[in-house]
């Protein structure tokens, strides 16, 4: 069976882990990270990639819902199958559950080292705004932006050194008075996409039909603050 793998550049590290320790030799394709900022943007280009990958008779989706971006996807020519969790941070921490878990012990917002290389970070704002604004009004425009989050929580998923990513979170949390914290991530979900078995934690789409709400994705009601 043809199979090949779109995946967010966010998850690079990870996912190239897994492909190693499995031995899978499906073909990546990448989108690029930055897409997430804007949901419109992230559909068109992933539903413009399956219509690239016509000759594939399966997909492996490696996203999670992100924020609606993967409502009405889908393929006449291939079969789509996706982790049924609500973003990447729950897919890296291995579910959601864990990273409602996480919250409840304090309301925090993730990092991976993903985030911090292809995203416009929360470090990049905040040197952004301290550039442009100086530093006063900068920690102002980021306390207001962080209020309702009580740390900062480096992921790590045994992917990279944890060091220089540990390093710019904590001068982060000092400026801000955050509480700091390395959390042991996961990668089952990775690892169950590509070798199966696709059971309840996954969402199987036909050729001909659309990944939709009612395949019982987490709702943004159900979800938490900080997603893609």
């Amino acid at each position: 069976m043809n199979t090949v793998i779109l995946a967010c550049q966010t998850v690079f590290d990870e996912l190239n882990m897994v492909i190693e320790e499995t031995g899978v030799s499906h073909p990546v394709y990448w989108i690029e990270s930055g897409l997430h900022n804007t949901t419109e943007k992230l559909h068109k280009k992933i539903q413009e990639e399956l219509e690239n990958l016509q000759d594939s008779e399966t997909v492996l989706l490696a996203f999670g819902y992100c924020g609606n971006a993967l409502q009405g996807i889908g393929s006449d020519y291939s079969r789509l199958v996706m982790p049924r969790i609500d973003d990447c941070i729950s897919m890296l921490l291995g579910s959601a559950q864990e990273r409602q878990k996480r919250d409840k012990e304090q309301t925090t917002y993730f990092f991976t080292a993903g985030w911090l290389k292809y995203e416009r970070s929360l470090v990049q704002e905040y040197e952004y705004a301290r550039k442009k604004y100086g530093q006063e009004r900068a920690l102002e425009l980021m306390k207001m932006m962080l209020k309702h989050y009580e740390r900062f929580a480096l992921i790590d998923t045994g992917a990279y050194d944890l060091t220089p990513h540990l390093d710019e979170i904590m001068k982060l949390s000092s400026v801000l008075e955050m509480d700091q914290q390395v959390i042991k991530g996961s990668l089952r979900i990775f690892r169950k996409l590509l070798t199966g078995p696709w059971d309840e934690e996954f969402i199987i789409v036909p050729p001909g039909e659309k990944i939709a709400l009612d395949y019982g994705v987490l709702s943004q009601n159900e979800s938490v603050l900080q997603g893609d």
